[in-house]
């Protein structure tokens, strides 16, 4: 269950990492706080490069550095950007595919809450496993 108290580390440890993005090229930082299934928080940052498309976004660190800790799903993740923008197209794709009933917490920098969405809200009809049944068959 998510708690204010819950939101507020959440969003606090996103304003956390926020300092730490590398956005040279784009001056737009994102820091992100995933709370896995098992209770524990990951970080992540948007992380650009001079070649465009090798940049990842915060969303993306911080699920990915879940999964590789064996994390498999999660219940919440705070994204913090200066204006408290969403997530893009491809974090949503990878949100959905661990959790489409995952919450989504959106703050801006001074860590105020804008919106809090579902992952299947910000991405209806996501694609994922069961679309690929009729191949595996």
């Amino acid at each position: 269950m998510l708690t204010n108290e819950n939101r507020q580390t959440l969003i606090a440890k996103a304003v956390q990492a926020y300092h730490q993005a590398y956005a040279p090229y784009s001056n737009y930082a994102v820091g992100a706080a995933l709370m896995a299934e098992s209770g524990k928080i990951y970080d992540g940052v948007n992380i650009e490069n001079a070649v465009y498309p090798l940049t990842v976004c915060a969303e993306r660190v911080a699920i990915f550095k879940a999964v590789s800790e064996g994390e498999r799903s999660f219940s919440t993740i705070a994204v913090v950007t200066k204006n408290g923008g969403t997530p893009c197209g491809s974090c949503r794709q990878v949100m959905a595919e661990f959790n489409p009933e995952a919450t989504v917490l959106i703050a801006n920098l001074k860590g105020e809450l804008v919106g809090e969405y579902l992952v299947k809200e910000l991405l209806p009809s996501a694609f994922g496993d069961a679309d690929l049944e009729e191949a595996r068959e």
